[in-house]
């Protein structure tokens, strides 16, 4: 019988993760469809302000992002659980660890690596310039990866239980808030045309961090939930 390497199974948890997120179309477009309707508001209520929407956006754009990662985490590791492939995963000779790093990339490549698809076109209503939407891009890219490592651990800690959601919410928020204004912070530079760089290396530390410690207490929150 030919075993199944550890590779092989952390592409197929990965796989199947996407697989099953094209398939739940409703919830991954949701999380778009709620992202470019807050950002787009913005804009339309306040006026065409330019100096006023070129200060306000960093904000605007960053905690919508952070809102719509929220919107799909609690079925992040739920799902699974519900249907006893958390278990026969955890069974596996793959570590559980690395079981949910490959789950927290999948989630990152459904939800926040289409909000940085997108998230030019929406900065566009906010006059920024080329070098301000260049640093937004750069730090959502860090910044919705730590998003999904940290609320991971959330997700991880209300398998099972149900309206998980707002629970996620409550622990994970004060988390997050220094990469929320990490990620301001560098636009507002880049806007002024101020030195940015510190910022970005500051949340590359952070997404470092999080990709390290995050998969951990997955792990060991998950083996409490399956006890």
């Amino acid at each position: 019988m030919q075993k199944i390497s550890t590779l092989e199974i952390l592409l197929a948890v990965f796989k199947r993760d996407i697989s099953l997120a094209l398939r739940r179309q409703s919830d991954t477009l949701g999380a778009v469809f709620f992202f470019a309707l807050v950002v787009s508001l913005f804009p339309l209520a306040i006026g065409p302000e330019t100096k006023l929407l070129q200060q306000i956006a960093p904000g605007i754009i960053w905690v919508s992002a952070l809102l719509a990662v929220m919107l799909s985490l609690s079925r992040l590791f739920n799902d699974d659980y519900q249907d006893g492939v958390l278990e026969q995963l955890a069974l596996s000779i793959c570590p559980l660890a690395l079981i949910a790093v490959a789950k927290i990339f999948a989630h990152w490549t459904y939800t926040g690596l289409i909000l940085l698809c997108i998230s030019p076109v929406l900065a566009l209503q906010f006059n920024l310039s080329v070098i301000a939407i260049e640093v937004l891009l750069i730090t959502l890219l860090i910044g919705t990866l730590i998003l999904s490592f940290i609320g991971s651990i959330g997700a991880a800690l209300t398998v099972g239980l149900k309206s998980s959601g707002a629970l996620i919410s409550l622990l994970i928020l004060p988390l997050l808030i220094p990469v929320l204004i990490l990620g301001t912070l560098a636009v507002d530079a880049a806007t002024a045309n101020l030195p940015y760089s510190v910022y970005l290396y500051i949340l590359l530390a952070l997404a470092v961090l999080a990709s390290f410690f995050a998969p951990i207490a997955c792990a060991a929150a998950l083996r409490i939930a399956l006890d």
